[in-house]
């Protein structure tokens, strides 16, 4: 009897889609524009419109969407941005690139997204900005999140780069925060085929000096009134990306049905994160077990890829360790737990039932196949 075939963690070969992302290429290379023209204009329309908001830049990556966000609403040296001890670095690390500072909170013992009275209690004269990330899809506690920023008159921009479509009672992400950060890493729910994020808000002079700021400070050609960057959403990505964007709720909604399978089938000794709203898009499937490692060797053994997102926590990484922060015991305890199964559209019902089962079998120290 031959073994299953192996399930990877996620496959980033066009699929279905496989003729429109051609097309697309093709389309910009006959036209040999390939930087800030009609491509981009018309994905940052069209993302606009999926998200709710009134405007999308197009940038040249997740990061540098969020720092772009930061200094449009000119938060930049000694300023302080709270941000969250569970994300990837790169959370904290556009803060740096704006020239604040980043203040590390704790997160939510249930869902792993920042917590707010962690928030409330880290702000002082100099906090500017709260960076809420949206973790593995499933949006933060934002109603909290924006009571504390009301009271201390603080910005809030939103970390969506993992949350694609997600809402919060029927509302998108980051469309009540003066802005709103998305990545199209490859990986992401709306993956380009390289780097690529974006940046929405309703504010229209933020959205303006974006656009500026991407583009080297330039006002016009020639002419640069502020210290800007390079960081452009290429043509090449933004064709890519508008081929994929139809297909999204689709995708997410296959996402979903994964994840009520994980859910469904997962043994009881498994800790899942909790769904706190209907609005999460499963960018991850994590789950919490005290033999994290000894499981994802067992897994590993059977053909079924795992990750683990996230190991270290900002307050453990030496690029923040001169800014100094807080104990954040929920995020360290969960940093050695958390192991993401496999999820992504490409994954069947039956693979899912399949990773549930060899979970199963761990603790029982066997092996289906």
């Amino acid at each position: 009897m031959s073994a299953p075939a192996p399930i990877p963690f996620i496959d980033l070969r066009p699929g279905e889609d496989a003729a429109l992302v051609q097309e697309a290429i093709d389309r910009v290379v006959t036209r040999g524009w390939f930087v800030l023209g009609p491509e981009v204009e018309q994905f940052e329309a069209a993302f606009a419109a999926a998200c709710g908001a009134p405007f999308a830049i197009g940038v040249g990556n997740g990061t540098d969407a969020i720092s772009l966000a930061l200094r449009a609403l000119d938060i930049g040296p000694g300023d302080e941005v709270i941000v969250p001890a569970m994300t990837a670095a790169y959370t904290g690390l556009a803060v740096i690139a704006a020239g604040a500072r980043p203040v590390i909170v704790d997160v939510d013992t249930d869902t792993l997204t920042i917590d707010p009275a962690a928030c409330a209690a880290a702000v002082t004269a100099r906090t500017r900005a709260i960076v809420p990330v949206h973790l593995y899809g499933q949006p933060a506690d934002m109603d909290a999140v924006r009571r504390v920023a009301e009271r201390h008159s603080l910005a809030i921009v939103e970390d969506c780069c993992q949350a694609h479509l997600a809402t919060e009672n029927g509302v998108a992400v980051g469309t009540r925060a003066d802005a709103a950060a998305f990545s199209f890493y490859p990986t992401k729910n709306l993956g380009a085929l390289g780097d690529g994020g974006a940046v929405i808000t309703a504010n229209a002079s933020v959205a303006a000096r974006i656009r500026r700021l991407r583009h080297g400070g330039q006002s016009d050609r020639h002419h640069h009134v502020e210290a800007g960057v390079n960081s452009r959403l290429d043509e090449l990505q933004a064709a890519v990306l508008a081929a994929r964007l139809p297909r999204l709720p689709h995708w997410t909604a296959r996402r979903r049905a994964l994840a009520a399978i994980y859910r469904r089938e997962l043994p009881p000794w498994v800790t899942t994160i909790r769904e706190r709203d209907p609005g999460h898009v499963y960018h991850l499937f994590p789950v919490r077990v005290p033999e994290r490692d000894a499981l994802q060797a067992h897994l590993a053994s059977a053909g079924i890829e795992t990750l683990i997102h996230y190991p270290v926590t900002l307050t453990k990484q030496p690029a923040f360790s001169t800014f100094g922060s807080p104990e954040c015991p929920v995020a360290a305890s969960a940093a050695g737990e958390v192991l993401s199964l496999p999820l992504h559209p490409r994954l069947t019902d039956a693979d899912a039932i399949r990773v549930t089962r060899e979970v199963e079998a761990f603790r029982k120290g066997r092996r289906l196949a």
